[in-house]
This record gives structure tokens, C-alpha cells and sequence, in this order.
């Protein structure tokens, strides 16, 4: 079995095809959530942010695997779990005032996290604004907006307190947070983050790095009145029996997507070759558990990834990708049949013309 698509210490360079019948594949909040547009073109968008919450939804429900970015825990507190996996010590005290609480809470200040736990509340410091009360101060002071300036006395005492044991945190200390992230995070290890939020931790740059998706073709963004039965509120119950909806829609459209792994990225962050074959599964299937009647029906129609044999490369991505031809449409095109035959690829293995280059097919 070919395994040379998994290997981490090697670099790859992919083309994904996805397609959609009657659902919209990524909504623009700023167009009324119709399906995203280039205006100019009017093919169809979906952006890699959209494509990158597939991959993580299929890794966490799929495989079990811890996610970073997700909706469950805020990021702020995902950060401090780090430092307490590695075991760093950090200025802290105790915060009861119901005030400062929801000041603390809502506000976001480089180095410091409100943390709870068991319904206790402690703020958590890393030093990185200074250990000083008056560097405390005016890091947090700096943060008071014209309404909250009758908090500067509390937020004084708060510095007070916090100086007595702050200490700025060494690089190494942050980098074995970092460390012990990446080891635990998939998300992180493929696509990076940004770990300095509120503790600082770093930021990751990801070896896994994907292009907006552009439909083939032009597409039609329909947006389609509704009706239901159900009525919101109880007091137009007398005058309506039924209330109006949209349903913004694409009846078909091919999508293309050009995909990157940079092994020496990959070695920083420690992708091995299960992160690689699992990130190549999702793809392949991550639209079967991501079923919704706005998506409609939604599949990959291929994979192709070119594999160098070295971590430099052998060729440039954009002449690999231009091996991938698909070609356009006269008429309308309204579902795969359409385009079954209009696939040109090189065939697997050793791509012609492109000598240490080969060439995996999957999801087709």
C-alpha cells in the first residue's frame, strides 16, 4: 500500500474537489447568509476557515481527538490548562468583587486570564507587562473605558496585590506550554494558533496551510422564500396561521481547493503520520457527518496529492496544480455527471515530466 502521502518528513502539495446539490456550502453574514460570491467572476467561494471546522468536527467526533479551536471551553482557559500541564508557576490571587469579576470576565488584557474554578475566581498574571504594582496598574488601568474609570481604585489594590508575587515568565517556560499544546491539540499541530490571548504562550505557525475554495464554474445563488406552521410568538397566533422564511441556496456547483504541507513546520509542531493520514480521511469523508438541510448534499469528488521526494520539493505547486485540468461548461451544469468526464489528471504514481514527484488519487 502506498504510504508516501503520510509521510511528515516530506513535502505536499494537494487539489480537493468538493461538490454541492441544492444547500449552501458557506453563507456571508454580510449578504444575508447568501452563499459567498466573487462579485466580478460570480463563482462560487467557500473560505478555508469553513473547510478547516470540517476537518476538526470529523477529528474530534470521528477519532476522539482533543480540539483547540471549538465552542466548548473559551481559548483563554484552554491556555491556562496548558500551564498548569507544565507545571509553571504564575502570579495569582483570589478576586470576590462582583464588579471587578464582570470587568475581568469581559475584558481582554495581553498576560492576564480569570480563571474558575470549584466557583472560585483568580486572576492569573504571567509577568509579561512587568512585575512592578505600577507596571500591574497601568496594564490594566490602560484598559478602563470612560465608564469603568470609577473601577481605578479597585483595580490599584488589585496591582497591589498581584506585585507581591509576580515574575515575568522565561521563553522556555512558555515554550514548554506551547509544547505540551501542540502534543495535545490536533488543530494546533496542523493548522497553528495564536497562544498568547491572554497568558502568553506563543503562536504556532501550521505546516497545513488551504486555499478559499472557487466553484469551476459560475454559480446561482438563489434565495428562496418558506413557510412554516410554527408561529414564534403567542400573540400572532389570532392573526396567521403560518410565517415566512429564506432559504439561501446553490443548485450545483464544483468546487476546487489547493491544499499545502510544509514538513519543516511539521517537524516543529511534531505532525507524525497518523495526524497526516487522518487529516487526508477527513477530507474524504468529513462531509457524511456533517449532514443539514441548508448544506444540502455535499461530497468530496477528489483528492490528489503530489508527493516530493524530499522536504524542499521538486517542483513548484502551481505547475503540479496545472496538471489538474478540468474543463468549464456551455450549458448550466447541475450535478457531478456533468463534469465526470471533463477530469484530466496525470495517472498515479510518477507524474510525467516531473521526475521525483508522485502522484496519490483518493476519493473518487
Amino acid at each position: 500500500m502506498n504510504t508516501l502521502h503520510t509521510d511528515p518528513g516530506k513535502r505536499h502539495d494537494f487539489v480537493y474537489l468538493f461538490d454541492v446539490v441544492n444547500g449552501n456550502p458557506n453563507g456571508d453574514p454580510d449578504a444575508g447568509n447568501l452563499p459567498r460570491l466573487d462579485p466580478e467572476t460570480m463563482h462560487g467561494l467557500v473560505t478555508d476557515v469553513c473547510l478547516k471546522r470540517k476537518i476538526r468536527d470529523y477529528a474530534a467526533l470521528v477519532r476522539q481527538k482533543p480540539i483547540f479551536i471549538q465552542s466548548q471551553t473559551a481559548l483563554n482557559q484552554l491556555i491556562v490548562e496548558g500551564y498548569k500541564e507544565a507545571d509553571i508557576q504564575l502570579a495569582q490571587i483570589s478576586v470576590d468583587d462582583e464588579e471587578m469579576i464582570a470587568w475581568l470576565s469581559r475584558t481582554d488584557v495581553e498576560g492576564f486570564t480569570l480563571d474558575l474554578q470549584k466557583d472560585k475566581y483568580t486572576l492569573l498574571y504571567d509577568g509579561s507587562r512587568g512585575t512592578s504594582a505600577k507596571d500591574i496598574q497601568n496594564a490594566l488601568v490602560d484598559n478602563l473605558n470612560g465608564e469603568e474609570k470609577a473601577l481605578t481604585d479597585k483595580v490599584k489594590r488589585l496591582a497591589g496585590q498581584l506585585a507581591k508575587s509576580a515574575r515575568k515568565s522565561t521563553r522556555e517556560e512558555r515554550h514548554q506550554v506551547r509544547d505540551k499544546m501542540m502534543a495535545k491539540y490536533y488543530d494546533i499541530r496542523l493548522f497553528g494558533a495564536v497562544l498568547s490571548t491572554g497568558l502568553n504562550a506563543g503562536q504556532v505557525r501550521g505546516p497545513v496551510q488551504l486555499t478559499f475554495a472557487r466553484s469551476v464554474d459560475p454559480i446561482v445563488a438563489l434565495d428562496l422564500s418558506i413557510t412554516r406552521v410554527a408561529i414564534t410568538r403567542e400573540a400572532d397566533r389570532a392573526r396567521k396561521d403560518t410565517e415566512m422564511g429564506r432559504k439561501p441556496l446553490v443548485p450545483y456547483g464544483l468546487y476546487r481547493v489547493h491544499g499545502f504541507f510544509n514538513p519543516y513546520l511539521a517537524a516543529q509542531t511534531g505532525v507524525k503520520a497518523e495526524d497526516l493520514d487522518l487529516l487526508w480521511e477527513a477530507l474524504q469523508n468529513m462531509f457524511d457527518i456533517d449532514r443539514s438541510a441548508a448544506r444540502g448534499e455535499m461530497a468530496c469528488r477528489g483528492l490528489y496529492i503530489f508527493t516530493h521526494e524530499n522536504a524542499l520539493g521538486k517542483a513548484p505547486a502551481h505547475k503540479l496544480f496545472e496538471t489538474i485540468r478540468i474543463k468549464t461548461h456551455h450549458h448550466i451544469p447541475r450535478g457531478f455527471s456533468d463534469y465526470r468526464d471533463r477530469i484530466e489528471t496525470p495517472p498515479p504514481g510518477e507524474v510525467p515530466g516531473f521526475p521525483g514527484v508522485t502522484l496519490t488519487i483518493l476519493g473518487r
